[in-house]
């Protein structure tokens, strides 16, 4: 494909997802067809020779794939947290994969990695977290691809930092704890089993019934509990935003027990740190000074498309200790200098995109008052829902309701709850997901669509009232 085939091509791809945008919302919102229909649409071979036009491909994407997608920007999808994506981030990850550029070192691409530097201090300036995130003390921040990763990472440097360097020479030397609570997400449990820990290795805290956070007490019983036979406190993953009920951890008493106890305190905000933008949400970090590390995901309800982590460590030199791996070829005059960042040294992986174009578009496009105005209607629209609940005697709200997230449930059992769901659902209109709170079945509507609109929220609330007639009528 030369320039002029590539400018033809691209027009209409462009093309085609400016129309997708426009009509989203005329498709259900979830494919219906059973497992198998769009591999089974597809030739069991590729093609012999190429040269096939732009066209046909696109022909292929409206008949095949698209049918069979769950369409995550719809304005009535409200299942898991948003995904959201926005004209500036597709633009900038256009510009990202036409430069094709590997910024693993400094070296190896200067732009990328000076850019993405710049564009972790602006989101740090934008959410005001504390002054020892920012690259220009003893900190700095990464992006990684989810907030999977950030808590892998985090780990291991707890690790690292807990075994006194040996974990890099010696591997588990000794029995290491994690702690999180009964709601942390699954990627925790994920990361200690990785890092070697075992699924021992992970100690699940119980959580106030009323708020569905951590309680500090029951953390210091089990670090005290872990200390006494002999095992090695090595890192608190603390949430700001459960995945279940969004519920916020108490940061201020449980990084003081980490302050206490030495321990790796590392903060996972992947949803619900997009709200700090907004200075009334930022009560949610208090606390956050005691951090080592610590995640949010502009992928999920910043207008940013997938993969787009923010990651940020107080200390990069312990990070880095304990993720450098140098081989000769990588070697160059500029790390050794050490005025530079290799952001090698921060993830997993070797290799990496150039994602920070895509923030960057998005933070010069809609700028700090447009962000704002995108999460503070995200909170307005859920409390139109929960408002809506809490008229309707036949249903509760489950849990607070501090973001866009509402957690809410009839006043049945179970299984009229999840027939509840499942009748919505195959309207194709809305897309809601469940989970449970204290035990029990309950619904989550989570907001995030930069399409949604009250009416949206007023639809939804009506097929849900609809589904709740029929089954509650005798």
């Amino acid at each position: 494909m030369d320039p002029d085939e590539f400018r033809r091509a691209g027009h209409a791809v462009v093309d085609w997802i400016a129309d997708y945008w426009a009509t989203v919302e005329q498709r259900p919102v979830a494919p219906a067809d059973p497992p198998g229909t769009v591999a089974a649409a597809l030739p069991g071979e590729p093609p012999t020779t190429g040269g096939e036009p732009v066209e046909a491909i696109l022909a292929d994407l409206d008949s095949i794939v698209v049918p069979g997608l769950t369409h995550w920007q719809h304005p009535g999808f409200f299942g898991y947290f948003p995904g959201n994506t926005s004209g500036p981030s597709v633009l900038g990850d256009l510009v990202s994969s036409g430069l094709g550029v590997q910024g693993m070192l400094w070296a190896s691409s200067p732009a990328c990695t000076e850019l993405e530097t710049v564009m972790m201090d602006w989101l740090a300036h934008l959410l005001d977290l504390p002054q020892r995130f920012r690259s220009t003390g003893t900190g700095g921040g990464v992006i990684q691809d989810s907030a999977s990763s950030a808590t892998l990472v985090a780990t291991l440097a707890a690790l690292h930092r807990a075994s006194g360097g040996r974990w890099r020479h010696t591997g588990i030397d000794r029995r290491y704890r994690a702690y999180t609570s009964v709601h942390g997400h699954s990627s925790i449990e994920k990361a200690v089993r990785i890092a070697g820990l075992g699924g021992d290795g992970i100690r699940s805290i119980e959580v106030d019934p009323d708020t569905q956070a951590m309680l500090p007490g029951a953390l210091r019983a089990a670090i005290e509990a872990d200390l006494a036979a002999g095992d090695v406190p090595a890192v608190v993953v603390a949430t700001i935003g459960t995945t279940s009920t969004t519920a916020v951890d108490p940061l201020p008493e449980i990084g003081a027990i980490c302050a206490e106890y030495g321990i790796w305190l590392h903060v996972d905000a992947a949803y619900a740190g997009a709200a700090a933008v907004c200075p009334e949400l930022r009560w949610t970090h208090a606390g956050l000074e005691y951090a080592d590390s610590y995640c949010f995901d502009p992928h999920k309800w910043l207008l940013t498309g997938f993969d787009c982590d923010a990651f940020w460590v107080a200390d990069r030199a312990e990070l880095i200790e304990a993720l450098t791996v140098l081989p000769e070829f990588l070697r160059n005059a500029a790390s050794e200098s050490g005025a530079v960042i290799d952001y090698r040294d921060w993830q997993v992986p070797l290799g990496r995109r150039f994602r920070s174009l895509k923030l960057w578009f998005v933070l010069r496009w809609y700028g700090a008052e447009g962000l704002r105005a995108h999460i503070r209607s995200g909170v307005a629209l859920a409390e139109r829902f929960a408002e809506r609940v809490r008229t309707d005697e036949r249903f509760e709200l489950a849990a607070a309701h501090p973001f866009s997230l509402v957690c809410f449930r009839l006043r049945a059992d179970d299984d009229t709850n999840a027939a509840l769901l499942a009748s919505t659902n195959a309207t194709g209109r809305v897309h809601l997901t469940h989970t449970r709170v204290a035990g029990r079945y309950t619904l989550r509507l989570a907001v995030g669509s930069p399409q949604t609109t009250e009416a949206h929220i007023d639809e939804a609330w009506t097929l849900l009232s609809e589904a709740a007639n029929t089954l509650l009528t005798p």
